[in-house]
């Protein structure tokens, strides 16, 4: 069993989020553009946006406005967080 490191920023986070826009990057979609490479959820929020794959990385700008430290990947099948402010997976 994989035991995952954490940070301190994990435990201010609320139990849980619902995704403001299950069907895409939000702002993206706001847009009129449907070109991302995968998404993300912010886990303070629930806004989910695009990755730093994408063309616009609105994950990324997502944090800079709001200061929600961390997210998880949106993908099927996927879980992992990443903590902008420690840079590292948790």
């Amino acid at each position: 069993m994989m035991t995952r490191m954490t940070c301190p920023h994990v435990s201010d986070l609320p139990e849980s989020v619902a995704p403001d826009n299950p069907a895409g990057c939000a702002d993206c979609l706001a847009a009129g553009e449907h070109n991302w490479a995968h998404l993300r959820i912010c886990l303070s929020c629930g806004h989910v946006a695009c990755c730093d794959s994408s063309p616009r990385r609105h994950a990324t700008a997502h944090f800079h406005a709001s200061e929600h430290p961390v997210m998880r990947s949106f993908e099927p099948g996927e879980d992992w967080r990443w903590c902008y402010l420690d840079s590292r997976i948790v």
